[in-house]
């Protein structure tokens, strides 16, 4: 899972997936975005909406591919590849893989939950029935940031929330 030689459309869809990530924020979601390309089009997008939607499913990666499945009429979506501001979770990691999505690029890494070689790595697994490319560290400073940045904004609402509840 070494970092490719990313190109600068590579680099062009990933901050596309940041300002998606954005728009969660603004929607008080943890901020993930995600874009799904195809011959070098962008066919479907998505940002958390777990909170808002009440779906512990509606990450940025399966709002996007659902989506793809819709633009397309299919649920396989062979030959594409999905940019996610931050590494996907054995969740996301299953549904890439039985979607079919060729290539998964992210950018920051999930030291928690990451299932693309962080904490573990489904796409190795020999249970895989498909393999795709991982590349991970594209824009990953900016992409880290923008994650630590919203948890330590929240903690700090959290607390003081605490503080005004005790007076």
């Amino acid at each position: 899972m070494t970092p490719s030689n990313f190109t600068e459309q590579d680099k062009e869809f990933m901050r596309k997936a940041i300002e998606l990530a954005d728009i969660a924020e603004e929607h008080g979601e943890v901020p993930v975005g995600a874009v799904l390309v195809k011959e070098g089009k962008i066919i479907a997008e998505g940002w958390n909406a777990s909170i808002s939607e009440h779906d512990a499913t509606a990450h940025a990666e399966i709002v996007t591919l659902r989506q793809a499945g819709q633009t397309l009429q299919n649920y396989r979506l062979l030959d594409t590849t999905l940019y996610v501001t931050l590494e996907p979770c054995p969740m996301c990691a299953g549904a890439l893989l039985h979607s079919r999505v060729g290539r998964i690029v992210f950018g920051a890494y999930d030291l928690k939950a990451g299932a693309a070689g962080t904490v573990l790595n489904l796409f190795e697994s020999q249970a895989s029935y498909h393999y795709a490319q991982v590349e991970g560290g594209l824009l990953e400073e900016e992409c880290r940031h923008q994650l630590q940045a919203f948890f330590k904004r929240r903690r700090k609402e959290i607390k003081a929330k605490k503080v005004n509840n005790s007076n």
